[in-house]
């Protein structure tokens, strides 16, 4: 797979997975009582709504932030895949597997745009250089 397919693939990706969270961030900020309802009968209490609507908000603007923030976007791929595993596990206790192919769909766009992020964003480690000052 060549670089512009990679990036292609990652944009889509960061794009969808952007739209989705942002909705939902605005619809959890405004309180959306569709929304509300789902994550009130899920058993979570509402100041918790509304510091998730503000985490996914911040992420997006992070996430659709181009060759910058590289870090800080490794702990947003991190807080999207935990509040799609979080739901996933929550919805299937408390409303069965079927209300769970939202979690399931959004899992697999991070899953392949996490795979794009690393392949365009290779980590390197380098130790720490030792300061005799110290």
């Amino acid at each position: 797979m060549n670089l512009n397919t990679s990036k292609a693939i990652y944009w889509t990706g960061a794009i969808l997975i952007s739209l989705w969270f942002g909705a939902s961030g605005i619809f959890e900020l405004v309180g959306s009582p569709i929304v509300w309802g789902i994550t009130r009968q899920l058993g979570y209490p509402p100041h918790f709504i509304y510091i998730l609507g503000v985490a996914k908000l911040s992420g997006v603007i992070v996430l659709l932030t181009p060759n910058r923030l590289l870090r800080l976007k490794e702990w947003v791929f991190a807080g999207i895949f935990f509040d799609i595993l979080f739901a996933f596990f929550s919805k299937i206790a408390v409303l069965g597997f079927g209300a769970t192919i939202d979690a399931i769909i959004a899992f697999t766009i991070i899953s392949v745009t996490y795979v794009m992020y690393r392949k365009l964003y290779t980590a390197t480690y380098l130790p720490a250089e030792s300061n005799s000052n110290l």
